[in-house]
């Protein structure tokens, strides 16, 4: 089975190209979603987010996402602290997830792919690239964020083209290529590599 990493700045579209391989019957785990799951369920690391950042970080079991997202997004070294809690314990979980999968291969979707080191675990990364204009009106019409935010969140992140050179392929979404024939090339591939046939 091949395990593929599948990334994106923030904004590129990534989760939706994700989806895309979810209805091709391809099972994705979003690193980012369970990450967030992680912080509070497993014990160890709520207590060393509570001894990093005080308890007032959780109510209960419940964190506080918006008072954890003031102290680091406005501190890099703090960032870096919860990253270097959050992302091993996330990198264990997409290990357990890939290998109990029967699938020809399955898909971790992640933002910090490169950032976090877990891209060492897979044979293959796939970017998904779109200029910055368009990223940056996505997420301010998602997230409802002003331009700045969106700008400071990205500025967090490896920049769009080195990480782009960093991966295996690339699918750009840009909204003038066609998002389904990019993602459907890589999966005949995808199938092809498991099955040991020569990709052209």
């Amino acid at each position: 089975m091949l395990k593929i990493g599948l990334t994106g700045g923030i904004g590129s579209g990534k989760s939706l190209v994700a989806n895309i391989f979810n209805v091709l019957g391809i099972p994705v785990f979003d690193a980012d979603k369970q990450a967030k799951l992680i912080m509070e369920a497993d014990e160890d690391l709520i207590q060393s987010i509570r001894k990093s950042f005080g308890d007032a970080v959780y109510t209960g079991r419940q964190l506080n996402r918006s008072y954890l997202a003031n102290i680091v997004f406005g501190d890099p070294a703090k960032l870096e602290i919860l990253n270097a809690l959050v992302h091993p314990a996330t990198i264990k979980a997409a290990d357990v997830w890939m290998n109990s999968q029967t699938t020809p291969y399955v898909i971790k979707e992640a933002a910090l792919m490169f950032e976090a080191g877990s891209a060492t675990h897979l044979q293959y990364v796939v970017g998904v690239s779109a200029p910055q204009a368009i990223r940056i009106k996505r997420v301010i019409e998602r997230d409802q964020l002003s331009r700045e935010q969106v700008l400071s969140r990205m500025s967090r992140q490896i920049d769009e083209s080195i990480k782009m050179k960093l991966c295996d392929f690339v699918i750009v979404n840009d909204e003038q290529s066609l998002l389904i024939p990019q993602v459907l090339e890589l999966h005949t591939k995808f199938l092809a590599l498991t099955a040991g046939r020569e990709v052209h």
